[in-house]
């Protein structure tokens, strides 16, 4: 996401690179390309030039010290300005209520069902919350089934009642069977339109009055650019509603939502959809987001991803193997599938600052360790726990019981002797400018 927005800013900042001041003419060079770059992502016109205005009038205001270049500071003026029009700070959901509703909105087809099932999810697994959700969308018997699927993937109940086409009579019934069975949080999911039209603002705005939610969440896909800050707009005019979901941001998104959504309808947005599975959400931080953007990376979300994966235990253990030089592929496909927990494999690694553009041109999807862990699967028990055992003959069984090639396997072995170096020279606290240059390597390899 963002990919081409990052390149053209980037492309921007180096009008000046070499230059010894800021001045009025390198700043109106360097802010016509940003107005630019922000159009060719979808943003708004009027929300492009209010931008490059803010910030010309702030670079401009501003005395560059010695230590500082002006393209350095440019960045952190883009880079403010940036985090100040997606909302400045993360704002949480609201969980106030006993039980909390919250009330879901959107256009048919936005990912209201999905992203219903993975707040669920969330809020289930990191809040230890207990939730509840519930079929409200009566006209579309696919989101009540989808429902009921998701449901049971993450162990949630699903209210429905069946041959009952009234959402709002759905919903009251909802809260009151969740305060009888002790559930603490309702997620009511509702019917959408494939353009807004008045008997589904009218179904929506009854289903707020009769059950008073605490939050309001409006769902829009990002890939719809500028017509999802249109819709939103609409939709905040009869709801008010309290915050913003962006679905899709993985696929082929300009961002233009993104940008544009926080100044038209003075709401922030507060979770985004990063993919089809369950736990692929992120809740929403403007500060972060404005990192990625700008090719900084996102090291706090990173750390806060792998801490959700992290075993003390397992650590303790690969610490001492690591320090025994005894890391085995046992040990690889462990590490491969906390890795594989954390996310799309192209994401995590954006958030390394540097790595972004690195990866940009890398085929890196939820497949990718597929071929490796083949190879793995077909040694045996006594050559994953010593990989020195593995000759020429073995190397020939284990890829033919892989589907795959002698040459693959030799690379991988090389690439299990280079990561098991790696990780000892992080272990050891070595140069980790040396370490990201070897995965840099490694990953072109697979």
């Amino acid at each position: 996401m963002f990919e081409n927005l990052s390149d053209r800013l980037e492309k921007s900042f180096k009008i000046l690179k070499g230059q010894g001041m800021i001045t009025e003419i390198n700043v109106a060079e360097t802010l016509k390309d940003i107005r630019r770059a922000l159009l060719d992502a979808d943003v708004n016109f009027r929300i492009a030039k209010k931008f490059t205005d803010d910030v010309k009038e702030k670079a401009l205001g501003q005395q560059v010290l010695t230590a500082v270049k002006p393209g350095q500071l440019m960045v952190k003026i883009v880079k403010d300005e940036l985090t100040s029009l997606m909302g400045g700070k993360f704002e949480d959901v609201n969980l106030t209520g006993n039980p909390t509703v919250i009330l879901m909105s959107g256009l048919q087809g936005s990912g209201k069902t999905t992203f219903s099932g993975k707040l669920a999810n969330l809020l289930k697994s990191k809040k230890g919350r207990h939730p509840l959700l519930v079929a409200g969308d009566v006209y579309r018997p696919a989101a009540i089934d989808q429902l009921k699927v998701l449901g049971e993937q993450i162990n949630v109940p699903v209210y429905t009642e069946e041959g009952n086409m009234d959402p709002v009579k759905i919903a009251k019934a909802a809260i009151k069977e969740a305060k009888n069975k002790g559930y603490d949080v309702v997620i009511v999911d509702t019917a959408g339109r494939l353009a807004v039209d008045e008997q589904m603002m009218n179904e929506i705005a009854a289903i707020k009055k009769a059950v008073d939610p605490e939050e309001i969440l409006f769902v829009v896909d990002s890939m719809t650019g500028q017509d999802a800050v249109n819709t939103a707009k609409e939709f905040n005019d009869r709801l008010d509603f309290d915050g913003v979901v962006l679905t899709k941001l993985d696929g082929d998104t300009r961002g233009g939502a993104a940008l544009s959504i926080r100044s038209v309808v003075e709401k922030p947005i507060k979770f985004v959809g990063t993919g089809e599975k369950v736990d692929a959400i992120d809740v929403f931080h403007p500060d972060r987001m404005a990192d990625r953007i700008l090719g900084m990376g996102d090291i706090v979300s990173l750390v806060e991803k792998a801490q959700e994966q992290f075993d003390a235990e397992e650590a303790k253990k690969l610490q001492n193997k690591l320090a025994k030089n005894t890391f085995n592929f046992n040990d690889f496909l462990k590490q491969i599938n906390q890795i594989k927990k954390m996310g799309n494999l192209k994401d995590v690694m954006s958030m390394i600052p540097g790595m972004g553009k690195a990866m940009k041109n890398m085929d890196l999807d939820d497949d990718a360790f597929k071929s490796i862990e083949a190879i793995i699967f077909s040694m045996t028990n006594e050559e994953r726990e010593n990989p020195s055992l593995i000759n020429g003959s073995r190397r020939k069984r284990i890829a033919d019981g892989s589907g795959s090639n002698i040459q693959e396997v030799n690379r991988l072995l090389k690439q299990f002797t280079e990561t098991r170096k790696m990780m000892k020279m992080v272990s050891q606290g070595k140069n980790m400018q040396r370490v990201m240059s070897g995965m840099q390597r490694g990953g072109r390899r697979f």
